[in-house]
Protein backbone atom coordinates (compact mmCIF):
# COMPACT_ATOMS: atom_id res chain seq x y z
CA UNK A 1 0.00 0.00 0.00
CA UNK A 2 1.28 3.50 -0.79
CA UNK A 3 2.01 6.07 1.88
CA UNK A 4 0.01 9.29 1.97
CA UNK A 5 3.09 11.20 0.84
CA UNK A 6 3.25 9.08 -2.34
CA UNK A 7 -0.43 9.59 -3.17
CA UNK A 8 -0.19 13.32 -2.48
CA UNK A 9 2.85 13.56 -4.77
CA UNK A 10 0.78 11.98 -7.54
CA UNK A 11 -2.09 14.40 -6.92
CA UNK A 12 0.28 17.37 -6.87
CA UNK A 13 1.57 16.24 -10.24
CA UNK A 14 -1.98 16.43 -11.59
CA UNK A 15 -2.77 19.74 -9.90
CA UNK A 16 0.42 21.57 -8.85
CA UNK A 17 -0.21 23.89 -5.91
CA UNK A 18 1.79 26.66 -7.57
CA UNK A 19 -0.86 26.90 -10.28
CA UNK A 20 -3.54 27.88 -7.77
CA UNK A 21 -4.62 31.51 -7.50
CA UNK A 22 -2.72 33.56 -4.91
CA UNK A 23 -5.84 33.90 -2.73
CA UNK A 24 -6.56 30.18 -2.76
CA UNK A 25 -5.87 27.57 -0.06
CA UNK A 26 -4.98 24.23 -1.64
CA UNK A 27 -2.94 21.21 -0.64
CA UNK A 28 -3.01 18.87 2.33
CA UNK A 29 -4.99 20.18 5.29
CA UNK A 30 -4.89 17.13 7.57
CA UNK A 31 -2.86 13.93 7.42
CA UNK A 32 0.29 12.07 8.43
CA UNK A 33 2.62 11.71 5.41
CA UNK A 34 3.66 8.25 6.61
CA UNK A 35 0.20 6.74 6.96
CA UNK A 36 -0.90 4.05 4.52
CA UNK A 37 -3.68 4.78 2.04
CA UNK A 38 -5.99 2.06 0.78
CA UNK A 39 -9.26 3.88 0.08
CA UNK A 40 -9.88 7.40 -1.27
CA UNK A 41 -13.10 9.44 -1.47
CA UNK A 42 -13.58 12.40 -3.83
CA UNK A 43 -16.19 15.10 -3.13
CA UNK A 44 -16.84 18.78 -3.84
CA UNK A 45 -17.27 20.08 -0.28
CA UNK A 46 -15.35 19.22 2.93
CA UNK A 47 -18.48 19.41 5.08
CA UNK A 48 -19.40 17.19 8.03
CA UNK A 49 -21.80 15.08 5.97
CA UNK A 50 -18.99 14.17 3.58
CA UNK A 51 -16.51 13.51 6.38
CA UNK A 52 -19.02 11.20 8.06
CA UNK A 53 -19.39 9.40 4.73
CA UNK A 54 -15.59 8.99 4.57
CA UNK A 55 -15.61 7.51 8.07
CA UNK A 56 -18.39 5.06 7.18
CA UNK A 57 -16.60 4.11 3.97
CA UNK A 58 -13.32 3.48 5.78
CA UNK A 59 -11.46 6.00 3.65
CA UNK A 60 -7.91 7.00 4.51
CA UNK A 61 -7.93 10.08 2.27
CA UNK A 62 -10.63 12.59 1.36
CA UNK A 63 -9.96 14.78 -1.67
CA UNK A 64 -12.24 17.79 -2.12
CA UNK A 65 -12.48 20.60 -4.63
CA UNK A 66 -13.44 23.31 -2.16
CA UNK A 67 -11.04 24.35 0.60
CA UNK A 68 -11.93 23.83 4.26
CA UNK A 69 -10.21 27.04 5.43
CA UNK A 70 -10.06 29.54 2.59
CA UNK A 71 -9.36 32.60 4.72
CA UNK A 72 -7.43 31.03 7.57
CA UNK A 73 -8.51 30.52 11.16
CA UNK A 74 -7.35 30.92 14.73
CA UNK A 75 -9.12 27.85 16.10
CA UNK A 76 -9.99 24.27 15.24
CA UNK A 77 -12.16 23.83 18.32
CA UNK A 78 -14.81 21.16 17.83
CA UNK A 79 -17.40 23.70 18.93
CA UNK A 80 -17.09 25.25 15.44
CA UNK A 81 -18.43 23.32 12.46
CA UNK A 82 -15.09 23.41 10.62
CA UNK A 83 -13.24 22.47 13.79
CA UNK A 84 -15.55 19.50 14.16
CA UNK A 85 -14.59 18.43 10.64
CA UNK A 86 -10.90 18.57 11.59
CA UNK A 87 -11.49 16.60 14.81
CA UNK A 88 -13.46 13.91 12.98
CA UNK A 89 -10.77 13.55 10.33
CA UNK A 90 -7.91 13.27 12.82
CA UNK A 91 -9.74 10.90 15.18
CA UNK A 92 -10.40 8.55 12.26
CA UNK A 93 -6.96 8.84 10.61
CA UNK A 94 -8.42 10.41 7.47
CA UNK A 95 -6.29 12.85 5.51
CA UNK A 96 -7.81 15.82 3.65
CA UNK A 97 -6.34 17.19 0.43
CA UNK A 98 -7.75 20.13 -1.56
CA UNK A 99 -7.44 20.85 -5.29
CA UNK A 100 -9.33 24.05 -6.13
CA UNK A 101 -8.24 26.66 -8.67
CA UNK A 102 -5.26 24.48 -9.59
CA UNK A 103 -7.84 21.87 -10.69
CA UNK A 104 -9.94 24.54 -12.44
CA UNK A 105 -7.14 25.39 -14.87
CA UNK A 106 -5.66 21.89 -15.22
CA UNK A 107 -5.60 19.87 -18.43
CA UNK A 108 -7.95 18.13 -18.02
CA UNK A 109 -9.70 20.14 -15.36
CA UNK A 110 -13.05 21.09 -13.88
CA UNK A 111 -14.45 22.67 -17.04
CA UNK A 112 -13.33 19.73 -19.20
CA UNK A 113 -15.35 17.45 -16.92
CA UNK A 114 -18.34 19.79 -17.19
CA UNK A 115 -18.07 19.85 -20.99
CA UNK A 116 -17.77 16.07 -21.04
CA UNK A 117 -20.92 15.66 -18.96
CA UNK A 118 -22.80 17.66 -21.60
CA UNK A 119 -21.20 15.90 -24.61
CA UNK A 120 -19.53 19.12 -25.76
CA UNK A 121 -16.33 19.09 -27.80
CA UNK A 122 -13.65 21.22 -26.16
CA UNK A 123 -11.94 23.58 -28.61
CA UNK A 124 -9.70 25.65 -26.33
CA UNK A 125 -9.50 27.30 -22.90
CA UNK A 126 -11.71 30.33 -22.40
CA UNK A 127 -8.93 32.13 -20.51
CA UNK A 128 -5.63 30.49 -21.54
CA UNK A 129 -2.85 29.99 -19.02
CA UNK A 130 0.03 32.10 -20.33
CA UNK A 131 2.54 29.66 -18.83
CA UNK A 132 1.27 26.74 -20.95
CA UNK A 133 3.07 26.66 -24.32
CA UNK A 134 0.62 24.07 -25.64
CA UNK A 135 -2.37 26.33 -24.94
CA UNK A 136 -4.42 23.59 -23.25
CA UNK A 137 -4.55 24.80 -19.65
CA UNK A 138 -6.63 27.71 -18.48
CA UNK A 139 -9.91 28.80 -16.96
CA UNK A 140 -13.17 27.69 -18.59
CA UNK A 141 -13.52 26.05 -21.99
CA UNK A 142 -14.84 27.09 -25.39
CA UNK A 143 -16.82 24.19 -26.85
CA UNK A 144 -18.80 23.09 -29.88
CA UNK A 145 -21.98 21.01 -29.99
CA UNK A 146 -22.17 17.88 -32.14
CA UNK A 147 -25.25 19.42 -33.78
CA UNK A 148 -27.13 22.72 -33.25
CA UNK A 149 -29.62 22.95 -30.40
CA UNK A 150 -31.96 25.64 -29.24
CA UNK A 151 -31.17 27.31 -25.94
CA UNK A 152 -34.15 25.47 -24.46
CA UNK A 153 -32.82 22.12 -25.70
CA UNK A 154 -29.34 22.83 -24.35
CA UNK A 155 -30.83 23.75 -20.97
CA UNK A 156 -32.82 20.50 -20.99
CA UNK A 157 -29.63 18.56 -21.76
CA UNK A 158 -27.84 20.27 -18.86
CA UNK A 159 -30.75 19.55 -16.53
CA UNK A 160 -30.70 15.88 -17.55
CA UNK A 161 -26.92 15.37 -17.48
CA UNK A 162 -25.85 17.34 -14.39
CA UNK A 163 -26.70 16.14 -10.88
CA UNK A 164 -30.20 17.16 -9.81
CA UNK A 165 -30.43 20.19 -7.54
CA UNK A 166 -33.25 22.38 -6.25
CA UNK A 167 -32.20 25.19 -8.58
CA UNK A 168 -32.11 23.25 -11.82
CA UNK A 169 -31.04 25.38 -14.81
CA UNK A 170 -31.97 29.06 -15.15
CA UNK A 171 -31.94 30.60 -18.63
CA UNK A 172 -31.48 34.18 -19.80
CA UNK A 173 -32.03 35.07 -23.45
CA UNK A 174 -34.22 33.75 -26.23
CA UNK A 175 -35.06 30.09 -25.44
CA UNK A 176 -35.54 29.36 -29.17
CA UNK A 177 -32.21 30.85 -30.31
CA UNK A 178 -29.83 28.43 -32.02
CA UNK A 179 -26.68 27.35 -30.21
CA UNK A 180 -23.63 25.95 -31.98
CA UNK A 181 -20.84 27.10 -29.66
CA UNK A 182 -20.81 27.24 -25.86
CA UNK A 183 -18.43 28.54 -23.22
CA UNK A 184 -18.48 26.61 -19.96
CA UNK A 185 -16.94 27.31 -16.59
CA UNK A 186 -17.45 25.18 -13.51
CA UNK A 187 -18.31 27.22 -10.43
CA UNK A 188 -18.87 30.98 -10.30
CA UNK A 189 -18.42 32.42 -13.79
CA UNK A 190 -19.80 35.93 -14.03
CA UNK A 191 -16.32 37.46 -13.81
CA UNK A 192 -15.62 35.93 -17.23
CA UNK A 193 -18.16 37.80 -19.34
CA UNK A 194 -15.54 39.86 -21.20
CA UNK A 195 -13.76 36.66 -22.22
CA UNK A 196 -17.05 35.01 -23.19
CA UNK A 197 -18.01 37.94 -25.42
CA UNK A 198 -14.54 37.94 -26.99
CA UNK A 199 -14.92 34.22 -27.74
CA UNK A 200 -18.04 34.96 -29.81
CA UNK A 201 -19.98 31.95 -28.52
CA UNK A 202 -23.74 31.57 -28.67
CA UNK A 203 -24.20 30.56 -25.01
CA UNK A 204 -22.43 30.51 -21.65
CA UNK A 205 -23.07 27.80 -19.07
CA UNK A 206 -21.76 28.39 -15.56
CA UNK A 207 -23.04 28.98 -12.00
CA UNK A 208 -23.75 31.74 -9.47
CA UNK A 209 -24.72 34.36 -12.05
CA UNK A 210 -25.69 37.62 -10.36
CA UNK A 211 -28.45 39.98 -11.46
CA UNK A 212 -26.42 42.94 -12.71
CA UNK A 213 -23.65 41.11 -14.61
CA UNK A 214 -26.24 38.82 -16.22
CA UNK A 215 -28.51 41.73 -17.13
CA UNK A 216 -25.63 43.65 -18.69
CA UNK A 217 -24.43 40.57 -20.58
CA UNK A 218 -27.74 39.92 -22.33
CA UNK A 219 -28.26 43.63 -22.99
CA UNK A 220 -24.94 43.88 -24.85
CA UNK A 221 -25.35 40.84 -27.12
CA UNK A 222 -27.65 37.94 -28.04
CA UNK A 223 -25.58 35.70 -25.76
CA UNK A 224 -27.73 33.12 -23.95
CA UNK A 225 -26.95 32.35 -20.31
CA UNK A 226 -27.48 29.03 -18.57
CA UNK A 227 -27.05 29.23 -14.81
CA UNK A 228 -26.70 25.91 -12.98
CA UNK A 229 -26.04 25.19 -9.31
CA UNK A 230 -22.42 25.74 -8.28
CA UNK A 231 -22.09 22.25 -6.80
CA UNK A 232 -23.61 20.59 -9.87
CA UNK A 233 -21.16 22.22 -12.30
CA UNK A 234 -18.16 21.02 -10.28
CA UNK A 235 -19.29 17.52 -9.29
CA UNK A 236 -18.36 15.95 -12.68
CA UNK A 237 -14.72 16.80 -11.85
CA UNK A 238 -14.87 14.32 -8.96
CA UNK A 239 -15.49 11.49 -11.41
CA UNK A 240 -12.72 12.73 -13.70
CA UNK A 241 -10.27 13.08 -10.81
CA UNK A 242 -11.16 9.65 -9.46
CA UNK A 243 -10.50 8.08 -12.86
CA UNK A 244 -7.13 9.85 -13.02
CA UNK A 245 -6.13 8.47 -9.61
CA UNK A 246 -7.40 5.01 -10.61
CA UNK A 247 -5.07 5.08 -13.61
CA UNK A 248 -2.12 6.15 -11.45
CA UNK A 249 -2.92 3.43 -8.92
CA UNK A 250 -3.01 0.77 -11.65
CA UNK A 251 0.26 2.00 -13.12
CA UNK A 252 2.03 1.84 -9.76
CA UNK A 253 0.32 -1.35 -8.61
CA UNK A 254 -1.12 0.37 -5.54
CA UNK A 255 -4.52 -1.30 -5.64
CA UNK A 256 -6.30 1.79 -4.31
CA UNK A 257 -10.06 1.69 -3.96
CA UNK A 258 -11.27 5.05 -5.26
CA UNK A 259 -14.81 6.33 -4.70
CA UNK A 260 -16.87 9.40 -5.64
CA UNK A 261 -19.39 10.76 -3.17
CA UNK A 262 -22.89 11.06 -4.59
CA UNK A 263 -24.08 13.01 -1.56
CA UNK A 264 -25.66 16.30 -2.68
CA UNK A 265 -24.01 19.10 -0.71
CA UNK A 266 -25.57 21.94 -2.67
CA UNK A 267 -26.93 24.21 0.11
CA UNK A 268 -30.28 24.84 -1.60
CA UNK A 269 -32.82 22.15 -0.77
CA UNK A 270 -36.13 23.21 -2.35
CA UNK A 271 -37.51 25.32 -5.20
CA UNK A 272 -40.95 26.80 -5.83
CA UNK A 273 -41.73 28.33 -9.22
CA UNK A 274 -43.02 31.91 -9.03
CA UNK A 275 -46.69 32.32 -9.93
CA UNK A 276 -47.49 35.94 -9.03
CA UNK A 277 -47.14 38.66 -11.64
CA UNK A 278 -46.73 42.43 -11.11
CA UNK A 279 -49.98 44.40 -11.32
CA UNK A 280 -50.17 46.81 -14.29
CA UNK A 281 -50.92 49.61 -11.83
CA UNK A 282 -49.36 50.19 -8.45
CA UNK A 283 -51.75 50.58 -5.52
CA UNK A 284 -50.44 52.09 -2.31
CA UNK A 285 -51.26 50.32 0.93
CA UNK A 286 -54.21 51.88 2.78
CA UNK A 287 -51.98 53.25 5.52
CA UNK A 288 -49.81 55.01 2.97
CA UNK A 289 -52.63 56.29 0.73
CA UNK A 290 -54.51 57.78 3.70
CA UNK A 291 -51.47 59.49 5.22
CA UNK A 292 -51.45 63.32 5.09
CA UNK A 293 -49.17 64.97 2.57
CA UNK A 294 -46.05 66.81 3.70
CA UNK A 295 -47.68 70.21 3.11
CA UNK A 296 -50.84 69.29 4.99
CA UNK A 297 -48.97 67.97 7.97
CA UNK A 298 -46.19 70.57 8.15
CA UNK A 299 -46.35 73.28 10.82
CA UNK A 300 -46.85 76.89 9.68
Amino acid sequence: MPRLSEVIAALENLWPAERAESWDAVGTVVGDPGQEVTRVLFAVDPVQEIVDEAVKLGADLLVTHHPLYLRGTTTVAASTFKGRVVHTLIKNDIALHVAHTNADTADPGVSDALAGALDLRVVRPLVPDATDPEGRRGLGRVCELDHPLTVRELAARAAARLPATAQGIRVAGDPEATVRTVAVSGGSGDSLFDHVRAAGVDAFLTADLRHHPASEAVAQSPLALLDAAHWATEWPWCELAASQLDEISDRHGWGLRVHVSKTVTDPWTAHEASTAHPSPTTTLPASASSAPSDSAGAPN
